[in-house]
């Protein structure tokens, strides 16, 4: 099969191509992996390698919603047993840690019938915005390979807009669904905290603030695999109320009226690009001409504090996550970036008083928002507070560096949380970023949709959040936005 032939078809229609006898599934996979050979040296988007194991598979009697479409998977949390993974970190990658099972998020994807063939890149421990880790070296965004695809599917993100595979995994805490998606042109849907299963070596992540999930071209992929995907396992904390009918066939009706609120105000104070503004001046103006009601309103959230609180769990995980991995791998501190050192030093001294107070405030935040969607079914936001960055663009300046090793190496990196360092380290990550975490902390459902592309052909996001568990309303609009403007075309106007 041809690759503009491949580029036009989405999962499903690629599954229905194989379903139908009009291609086999081996085709399909040589195709991907032609593609793969001929851009990935210049998206660097796919790190480890299954293409012996994809092989084998097209072989088999496939069934499945997707059977025989080519897929990735994310390195970070979606093992394949007896596939190396490192989680975006040179201390798996020097020990050449093999997966002793598969997660549990795989073998549903499996299910699916789809076929895997490599792992795609993620910034070390998933901890950042964007996909540079000192492991891998930096993902490329296929719209222009000197910025980068963001963060912390990245590689995954860079792979689909590129046409190399219609549907990858992907993984959100902070925003690494919806980021990514926003930089790289896709539609990305962050489900409900315990929507899709963690197991089974974990029963949640940060207390639910991430959810797996993939991204996609189309909005009826996205659909379809949360159909396969939702649902508890043996490690979950609690059981998600199951939708009425399958996402797939909810997504096909059309949205009632909504009433929904944007803003385009960053919760943290820092500035948003012209870009952002047109992004979403341009969605409520699409949304009201589809009927919807469109208000300029937020909820009454300090943005300042809701990102104190998400920080303080996501250096404390970090923490966790280090000294886990030193002590199961035997993997030391030279082994890891040292952006992480320094997040992992910080986390590490924050007392159980501070924790339980930092996890009492996420509490709040979810009261605010369920009074919030009272009056209003939606909130629309800027998935990113700009265009893509530039490769090396977000980094640690350079006078801090010796700084933070020096505090390091004798133990003493926590001090920074007492002066005004970390607040400017702080500062200078989130500003890129600083709209996805409210749905992260709340658990709520929010997806980025591709809507707006700049003068230089870069897109931006539009973010929409709902109340819990209203998956089902997000897909509708969706379907309902793609049907009005289409961007499926959009991604063959990418050259490599």
């Amino acid at each position: 099969m041809k690759f503009d032939e491949y580029l036009k078809y989405d999962g499903l229609g690629l599954a229905d191509l194989v379903k139908t006898k009009q291609v086999q599934a081996f085709e399909l996979l040589e195709t991907a992996l032609e593609k793969s050979q001929e851009i990935n040296p210049k998206l660097n988007a796919i790190v480890i390698n299954m293409h012996d194991r994809a092989q084998k598979r097209t072989e088999q009697n496939l069934t499945g919603i997707f059977a025989g479409v080519p897929f990735l998977v994310k390195d970070l949390h979606q093992e394949y047993q007896g596939v190396a993974t490192s989680y975006g970190s040179k201390s798996l990658k020097r020990i050449n840690h093999i997966a002793s099972e598969n997660a549990e998020i795989v073998n549903r994807w499996e299910q699916t019938g789809i076929v895997t063939f490599g792992l795609t890149n993620s910034p070390e421990l998933g901890i950042k915005g964007i996909t540079e880790p000192e492991a891998w070296g930096s993902c490329r965004n296929p719209w222009n390979l000197k910025h980068n695809s963001g963060g912390s599917s990245g590689g995954s993100a860079a792979a689909v807009a590129a046409g190399i595979v219609p549907i990858a995994g992907a993984s959100d805490g902070g925003g690494s669904i919806r980021i990514p998606a926003s930089y790289c042109g896709l539609f990305g849907l962050k489900p409900s905290r315990g929507r899709t299963p963690w197991g089974p070596s974990m029963s949640e992540v940060m207390h639910g603030a991430v959810s797996q999930h993939v991204l996609t071209k189309s909005v009826r992929d996205s659909a379809a695999m949360l159909d396969a995907t939702q649902g508890r396992e043996h490690s979950s904390l609690f059981t998600i109320e199951s939708p009425s009918q399958s996402y797939l066939k909810i997504m096909q009706q059309a949205p009632k009226k909504l009433r929904i609120a944007f803003s385009t105000t960053s919760p943290i104070a820092t500035k948003v690009s012209k870009d952002a503004v047109l992004a979403i001046e341009k969605t409520a103006k699409l949304l009201a001409a589809l009927g919807h009601e469109v208000v300029e309103a937020s909820p009454k959230i300090d943005g300042k504090a809701l990102a104190k609180d998400f920080l303080t769990t996501w250096f404390s995980q970090c923490a966790y996550n280090i000294e886990n991995m030193k002590a199961q791998y035997g993997v030391k501190n030279s082994d890891f970036e040292l952006d992480s050192l320094a997040i992992a030093a910080l986390g590490a001294k924050t007392s159980a008083l501070d924790y339980i107070q930092n996890i009492n405030n996420w509490g709040k935040y979810v009261t605010q928002m369920n009074y919030f969607f009272d009056d209003f079914d939606l909130f629309l936001i800027p998935s990113t507070a700009s265009v893509a960055p530039k490769n090396g663009q977000v980094k640690t300046p350079a006078w801090q560096t010796p700084i933070l090793r020096g505090l390091i190496s004798v133990g003493q990196a926590h001090h920074l949380a007492k002066g005004k360092l970390i607040d400017q380290i702080i500062r200078n990550n989130l500003q890129w970023v600083p709209f996805t975490q409210l749905a992260n902390i709340t658990g709520l459902p929010a997806m980025s949709v591709p809507l707006y592309w700049n003068k230089d052909h870069l897109p931006l996001g539009s973010q929409f959040i709902a109340p819990f568990g209203r998956e089902d309303l997000l897909l509708q609009l969706a379907h309902q936005l793609e049907q009005a403007e289409p961007w499926m075309p959009m991604y063959r106007q990418i050259k490599i």
